[in-house]
């Protein structure tokens, strides 16, 4: 009889992948005798490569390596290799339902997420709007398993121990973290204008920070040239302000370092879920995006969200249609105010469980 061995297919975007390390968590531990393989593309490495005994990763270019018809046929071919006994399809794309079309035809145990669709539509409609909250992601792979038969309780902190990742293998710029300073990430970009907080906005963000918190060091997340002139002249500026990718160049170096920091600052982007699976308090800002859709971060509670009503939101899902009134407001009439206000909140709300929860012990 062959050993239970399941394939999790999620192949981008780096946030979506990472809302999966949850899930792939709580799967292993639920199943310590079954083995896991999470196929997806090499920058999710740093995921899932200690994430538990029985996990494995594997790496697919389907951008190039198996690209296409012919690609996908030889990364079929490489995955039967493998001794699959169910597949999960956490992606629900062409590439993944070819690949399943592949597996269902050999008759293969498998299942896709639902992606609720019809619920997406009604959320971002322009007339007859329905902003009621949508299952989250967390829920849909969680259901894609049971439908497999490995039903899942939800549980998870962190890729990393209680105490972080190791601060030891980050440059000497970074740390050692002293015990009176406190590390706040700002991660201020995302992939499209209906997430992200105008640029003058944000300094005037940063410039109050600096002011509120005086024993603050600023982590400014972000990758591309624009992020780069942008985070450097923030830097010349605010001398406690540093830019990580001109220091770190792996995914798990960012990891690490997130995983010390007190707060982070992020948009509805990949960086809220990266600090998420490390078990960081998230204040997120929201424009086109809404957290009704589902995909506000791991454990990161409701009131860390900063956003404004307007009859509009959300115009989208994915924050990539143009701004229906032209003027992109719901970034725009946040006020800086509103945010600073929220993360001295997020971090005094932290502080004081952190002091609770060592009184206790």
């Amino acid at each position: 009889m062959k050993k239970e061995h399941i394939l999790i297919m999620r192949f981008s975007s780096l946030g979506d992948v990472a809302m999966t390390v949850p899930v792939v968590y709580s799967l292993a531990k639920a199943y310590p005798d079954v083995r896991i393989t999470v196929l997806s593309r090499g920058y999710a490495r740093a995921f899932f490569e200690d994430l538990a005994p029985n996990v494995s990763f594997m790496e697919a270019d389907v951008k190039h390596e198996y690209h296409g018809i012919r690609g996908l046929n030889a990364l079929y071919r490489r995955l039967t290799a493998k001794n699959f006994t169910a597949i999960a399809d956490f992606h629900d794309v062409l590439r993944s339902e070819y690949l399943r079309m592949r597996f269902n035809v050999e008759r293969y145990r498998v299942a896709h997420i639902d992606k609720h669709r019809r619920l997406r539509k009604q959320l971002t409609a322009q007339h007859h709007k329905r902003l009621e909250q949508l299952p989250t992601p967390f829920k849909n792979y969680a259901d894609t398993l049971a439908r497999l038969g490995y039903p899942v309780t939800l549980g998870f902190r962190s890729i990393f121990p209680e105490e972080g990742g190791n601060l030891n293998l980050l440059p000497a710029v970074i740390g050692p973290k002293k015990n009176y300073e406190q590390w706040i990430g700002i991660a201020p970009f995302a992939a499209h204008q209906g997430k992200v907080y105008p640029e003058r906005l944000m300094r005037q963000v940063i410039g109050m920070v600096v002011g509120r918190f005086p024993s603050a060091r600023l982590f400014l997340f972000g990758r591309g040239q624009e992020e780069e002139r942008t985070f450097d002249k923030w830097c010349a500026e605010e001398p406690r302000c540093v830019n990580v990718s001109r220091h770190l160049e792996a995914m798990q170096q960012e990891l690490i370092l997130m995983s010390h920091l007190d707060l982070m600052l992020s948009m509805d982007s990949a960086n809220m879920h990266l600090a998420s699976i490390v078990g960081t308090p998230v204040v997120s800002v929201w424009g086109a995006t809404h957290p009704a859709a589902g995909f506000m971060g791991w454990n990161q509670a409701a009131d860390r969200a900063v956003q404004i009503d307007l009859p509009c939101r959300p115009c989208s899902i994915y924050g990539n249609k143009p701004c229906l009134r032209g003027d992109y407001a719901c970034m725009k009439n946040i006020p800086p105010e509103q945010i600073v206000e929220r993360m001295a909140f997020v971090l005094a709300k932290t502080r004081a469980s952190e002091k609770a929860l060592r009184e206790r012990e």
